[in-house]
């Protein structure tokens, strides 16, 4: 038997229904902000993410899937979305276009990384990017579309978890100052944050090692050393979000992995799920359109781990999309099967779920069959029905049954709604 590869898993119903829900109340709520999808190519050059995401990263460093083409080019499976939305503004001149532009990415992503629960070597996304617009107001929005999204999924006790992270001027002050704080401890940190003491600094903070983790807690947050101008756009932003009733918490040494981020740094949380289970995150990233090799275009957004928000979905949500019982259509006599495929048509036209027995069951085999797939009702077209122009409308939960004229099937099922 063949298996599929590790790090990868089928996503079979009903499950995949919550997923089709989620990704639908994503487009509803995004939409509703004007943020029209955008579809991606799942690899993209390897180069985009080195100059993107950078090179010292955990993402392009470790986790990457790179493979090189029958050419010889080096190509990446896209580990996120950002770059790939950068590269298309570019590409197909999307600044051109009257700014700001809003996107919506719905997909899946690719990651070697460490298997555990509700980590996957591919795994999907649902982001959002608002591109051409610097001001705080902008980061307003992406956030409370976020929020909004998680509320309507059934969330209800969501927090921002904010940071400043300074523009790139900064990054020289602040990286001198940790060093020098951690200069008597360096050799207590991890192997890997002894490569990033070199390679990249900044992302000392984003180790998940527990001492290097206490080490850092002891050092002088980002927030503190920034420009004022940008101290002055995260603050209006807090303020914003604030205004709005969206609760907001300060996270000095968030970072999330991620070199273009500058200024606005957040991810949502839920308490209840614990402070360290981000439900997703993101931040401002005003040099990445350029440091590609395009125009000087500011941006924002963020993107949330689908997998993990399905795990984490609450029940009410759950209930509603699982909860869905079907109608099942049992031609019970010869020639009944043409007039049971025009009624399943006529019911699924009216918004109902329909089973259509099609493997020649007999009444008695097909009511078996629809009581363990859940019906909630069965419409059987036995001979004496389709004589008079009728079906028999059988409620699967008190058994009572009656006779309805087949033009009014749909309208008494949907009543029943």
């Amino acid at each position: 038997m063949i298996r599929r590869a590790k790090g990868t898993r089928d996503i079979l119903p009903p499950e995949s229904r919550l997923w089709a829900a989620v990704e639908e109340q994503a487009r509803s709520v995004f939409g509703g902000l004007s943020y029209e999808e955008i579809r991606l190519p799942v690899m993209e050059p390897t180069e985009l993410f080195v100059r993107g995401v950078g090179e010292g990263t955990d993402i392009v460093s470790k986790e990457m899937f790179t493979f090189p083409d029958r050419k010889g080019r080096s190509l990446t499976l896209r580990p996120e979305g950002t770059a790939g939305v950068a590269r298309a503004f570019i590409e197909e001149g999307l600044f051109q276009r009257p700014q700001p532009v809003r996107l919506l990415y719905i997909g899946p992503m690719f990651r070697y990384e460490k298997m555990q629960r509700g980590r996957y070597r591919q795994f999907a996304q649902i982001g959002i990017e608002l591109l051409g617009a610097a001001t705080p107001q902008a980061d307003v929005e992406v956030l409370m579309a976020l929020h909004m999204f998680l509320e309507a999924l059934g969330f209800d006790d969501l927090v921002i978890r904010l940071n400043n992270l300074g523009d790139p001027e900064d990054r020289p002050r602040f990286i001198a100052g940790l060093k020098r704080e951690l200069a008597s401890h360096k050799d207590e940190l991890c192997s890997d944050c002894h490569r990033r003491w070199d390679e990249n600094p900044l992302r000392l903070l984003d180790c998940k090692v527990p001492r290097c983790r206490e080490l850092m807690l002891n050092t002088t947050p980002v927030a503190e050393v920034v420009s004022d101008e940008a101290r002055a756009h995260v603050e209006e932003v807090s303020a914003g979000l604030t205004a709005l009733g969206i609760p907001v918490q300060s996270a000095p040494r968030l970072v999330r992995g991620l070199d273009y981020y500058l200024r606005t740094a957040f991810e949502i949380v839920s308490p209840h799920l614990g402070e360290d289970t981000a439900i997703g995150g993101g931040g401002r990233y005003d040099r990445l359109i350029s440091d590609l090799g395009g125009p000087q275009v500011p941006g924002i957004g963020f993107a949330i781990g689908e997998d993990r928000l399905i795990d984490v979905l609450p029940s009410g949500f759950r209930d509603r999309v699982l909860g869905v019982r079907p109608v099942v259509v049992l031609p019970a006599a010869d020639g009944a099967e043409t007039a049971a495929m025009k009624l399943a048509r006529s019911l699924v036209e009216h918004g109902l779920e329909v089973r259509n027995e099609v493997t020649g069951r007999s009444l008695r085999a097909g009511l078996k069959w629809a009581a363990k797939v859940g019906a909630r009702a069965v419409v059987i077209l036995g001979p004496d029905e389709l004589a008079v122009g009728e079906a028999t409308v059988r409620d699967m939960d008190s058994g009572e049954q009656r006779r309805v004229e087949l033009e009014r099937v749909a309208e008494e099922l949907t009543a029943q709604d």
